[in-house]
């Protein structure tokens, strides 16, 4: 069982997101959640495995509340699922950036959501790359104040840097194996260790790192 907390200020959407998931046999609703604050506790007390997590609330938003949970429950947090009701928005750039796996509009089917969830709860990705380029590179270019610097990719190998460059292109981990003459399990394992050197917590992090630090170039391959 995969067990899910809502988080949204609207009763009748948080309602309608803890009955789809109720209905599926594979999840489980941990809880519902109507604030920021709210979450961040109840992310204590349940310990669900994925957080839908919406932005913009009253008191702490979705993106504060990401940051602590992600923080505060490192080395092995929930992943968190970003609602929005627009695909290029800073704040989900900036969701991205702290750790969040993916986001998904608010207008998703309930297949869409399902599927969603199931797939952040596995560790991949959500979006698809290239909403994720269009995303990133509408906003990396822009940071320019940033609350924390960027990793140091001085502690990576040759090839961690450059599973981390392919990474950054949107590519799945088939086609980096390919690309670079290696097995899954031996691109697995890079990445693996580009993560926990870096402190990242999502494959989706990893992409904005790629951006920020000059690995891939907007616009660019």
């Amino acid at each position: 069982m995969i067990s899910v907390l809502v988080v949204d200020d609207q009763p009748l959407v948080r309602g309608g997101l803890a009955a789809l998931i109720r209905s599926s046999p594979q999840l489980d609703v941990a809880g519902e959640a109507g604030t920021g604050d709210e979450a961040v506790a109840l992310v204590v007390r349940q310990r669900p495995d994925v957080v839908l997590m919406d932005i913009r609330m009253p008191g702490m938003d979705g993106i504060t509340a990401t940051e602590r949970i992600l923080a505060t429950h490192a080395p092995r947090p929930p992943r968190v699922l970003i609602l929005t009701t627009y695909d290029l928005d800073e704040y989900v750039y900036t969701a991205l950036r702290l750790g969040a796996s993916g986001f998904l509009l608010k207008d998703a089917s309930p297949e869409q959501v399902l599927a969603a969830i199931h797939a952040v709860a596995t560790g991949d990705m959500l979006i698809a790359p290239t909403i994720t380029r269009r995303l990133i590179e509408e906003y990396a270019d822009r940071t320019v104040a940033r609350e924390k610097p960027h990793p140091d990719l001085g502690t990576l190998t040759a090839r961690e840097v450059e599973v981390l460059r392919l990474v950054g292109t949107g590519i799945s981990n088939t086609e980096i194996a390919a690309h670079l003459c290696l097995s899954n399990g031996t691109v697995k394992t890079h990445l693996y260790r580009v993560m926990h050197k870096l402190d990242l917590t999502s494959r989706a992090q990893a992409v904005v790192v790629a951006y920020e630090t000059g690995l891939v170039v907007p616009g660019r391959s």
